[in-house]
């Protein structure tokens, strides 16, 4: 395994020489050959150690000992390390993988989640992510969404019009009872969360 392939890229190689150079082309390659080693087409643990040596590399360049005519290398070398760093951040962040397929939701998500709750609790959310825009802009119909999130929960197609028309006869004030108990309990989470971030401090 080459754990210094990004040090022996045009870029770091003109950065050390400080040479005339087109440090433009130079930096976009050296990014692009980063973006490829976190893209998961090599191993995690080259990955993960070759930026970190990148990372010290370029955190202890000698760019205050370059004359003032080669200061554009110095801000190049600031432009990489924070790209090293970024692209470091997203390594370390879990990244979740989505509910279903680009065309339709597979059988196996399906049985991996069941709604346990009231079906008509379930009709209010379906509504609730409807009214909110928040799957494709907006764009899908409801009569699409209802069978999707029906089948991604594991219950059985119901006539979603029907529980909507019992939720609008409701004679409360506010007539969205589990969106209502959704956000009293989060929010209390929330609280007792602080609390004992709170406590340890």
């Amino acid at each position: 395994m080459n754990y210094f392939l990004l040090a022996e890229t045009d870029f770091f190689r003109l950065i050390n020489e400080a040479g005339d150079c087109n440090m433009e082309t130079a930096y976009t390659a050296f990014a692009t050959q980063v973006i490829e080693l976190c893209n998961g087409g090599m191993d995690m643990n080259l990955t993960v150690i070759a930026l970190a040596y990148i990372e010290i590399e370029l955190q202890h360049h000698p760019v205050r000992n370059l004359s003032e005519e080669k200061r554009e290398i110095a801000a190049y070398v600031s432009k990489a390390l924070s790209f090293v760093r970024k692209m470091q951040k997203f390594l370390a962040t879990p990244q979740v993988p989505p509910l279903i397929s680009a065309n339709n939701a597979t059988e196996t998500t399906a049985s991996l989640l069941q709604w346990t709750g009231n079906a008509i609790d379930l009709v209010e959310l379906i509504y609730g992510i409807d009214v909110m825009g928040c799957i494709n802009n907006g764009n899908m119909p409801l009569k699409q969404l209802a069978p999707l999130l029906y089948k991604i929960f594991g219950v059985d197609s119901k006539d979603c019009y029907r529980f909507y028309t019992d939720i609008k006869r409701r004679k409360n004030e506010s007539r969205t009872y589990f969106i209502d108990r959704m956000q009293e309990k989060l929010n209390e989470r929330m609280l007792r969360d602080e609390e004992l971030e709170w406590m340890r401090k």
